[in-house]
């Protein structure tokens, strides 16, 4: 079998996409009038702009960027927020799991909040003010006491790349302290599978599980999600490096193996399909993250096929990992059929050569 690179028309042989698709056009009417009903309407954006492909300024498009700010989850959210953009106990951000501003941010950037709306900019100044250091501007889960920022010791990587990510997605792309969390990004998220050397300077002396000779998986994915997040013309030659860097080390994973010893799973949690994911992930999230990057690699196969597999009969995904009951406001419920994943999931196996069918 030969290799796939990103961008390539290559499928693993094995991999019956076409069989994704026939179950879809089989169930196309249902699965489409499911995922595009009102009350999801981020749901209905999503499918809308990857699955369909309509553009932004499509009547369709526009209407659910609208109903995003004024149904459902995301004016649920922002109506319990302080009036400095935070949310329950301000400096405690982080330590308020999963009610503090840094997981609010996260969710409404996944929810494709208004960049422009007032409320969610005072949300990210927030985040930039408080939770970003100021020496080299990663992202901590600490105020630095009385000076301005983040504790710089207190930094971590899968933070840093969610915090990134939320901002770009939120519209902050050109913000100096975002672009200098690139930089953090492509300077100091490191790639190593267990190498036997590896740096004990800062940051690497602190936090074993997030800096050790073996790279933590979460602060890898959240890195590489932040860098996809930026539009394709707007990578540099250090944003493009470091995309294959971190790429190619979930590639030797297969996404959820040992490298080490393919046979065994990293961890089982990772095989069932959530959303939000917060500081977690899953193959449902990094097989997006890669797809959008345009990677075809037969090391996502096995990945692909569990995904596969958990496909219903009438064209739909569960949801079987979930934050409900610890968050502000609950998604949809686990262990039933869910839309974000069902539209997540149909992005994912026909990415890229396999088009969805016009309607």
């Amino acid at each position: 079998m030969k290799e796939a690179k990103a961008g390539s028309e290559f499928l693993p042989e094995s991999l019956s996409v076409s069989m994704i698709l026939d179950e879809f056009i089989k169930n196309r009417n249902g699965v489409l009038e499911w995922l595009l009903q009102p009350g999801q309407p981020s749901v209905v954006y999503y499918s809308l702009t990857r699955l369909l492909k309509k553009k932004e300024q499509d009547s369709q498009v526009r209407q659910a960027r609208e109903d995003i700010m004024l149904r459902g989850l995301v004016p649920a959210i922002l109506s319990q927020q302080n009036a400095d953009g935070s949310w329950a106990v301000p400096l405690r951000f982080y330590h308020q799991k999963f009610t503090g501003a840094v997981w609010q941010l996260m969710i409404l950037a996944e929810h494709f909040a208004n960049p422009e709306d007032e409320r969610v900019r005072k949300t990210c100044n927030f985040i930039l003010e408080n939770s970003q250091e100021q020496e080299r501007f990663g992202f901590a889960y600490n105020k630095s006491g009385n000076s301005p920022g983040g504790r710089p010791s207190e930094v971590i990587p899968c933070l840093t790349g969610n915090m990134v990510w939320s901002l770009i997605r939120l519209g902050m792309l050109e913000d100096e302290g975002v672009q200098k969390g690139i930089d953090w990004i492509c300077r100091y998220q490191r790639a190593d599978d267990g190498a036997a050397d590896f740096p004990a300077d800062w940051p690497y002396k602190r936090f074993e599980m997030c800096y050790g000779k073996h790279s933590c998986h979460m602060g890898v994915v959240k890195s590489l999600k932040a860098l996809a997040e930026i539009p394709p013309d707007k990578r540099n030659a250090q944003v493009q490096d470091k995309i294959k860097t971190l790429a190619e080390f979930l590639l030797i994973h297969h996404l959820f193996k040992k490298s080490h010893d393919l046979e065994k799973v990293s961890k089982p949690g990772w095989l069932k399909p959530g959303f939000p994911l917060m500081y977690q992930t899953d193959i449902l999230e990094i097989l997006e993250i890669l797809v959008s990057l345009g990677y075809r690699d037969p090391r996502m196969q096995a990945a692909l096929a569990i995904l596969e597999k958990k496909q219903g009969p009438e064209g739909r995904w569960k949801l079987e990992n979930s934050f409900n009951g610890k968050m502000l406001v609950n998604s949809e419920k686990k262990g039933a059929w869910s839309r974000w994943i069902t539209a997540k999931a149909l992005y994912v196996l026909t990415r890229n050569g396999n088009p969805l069918p016009n309607f």
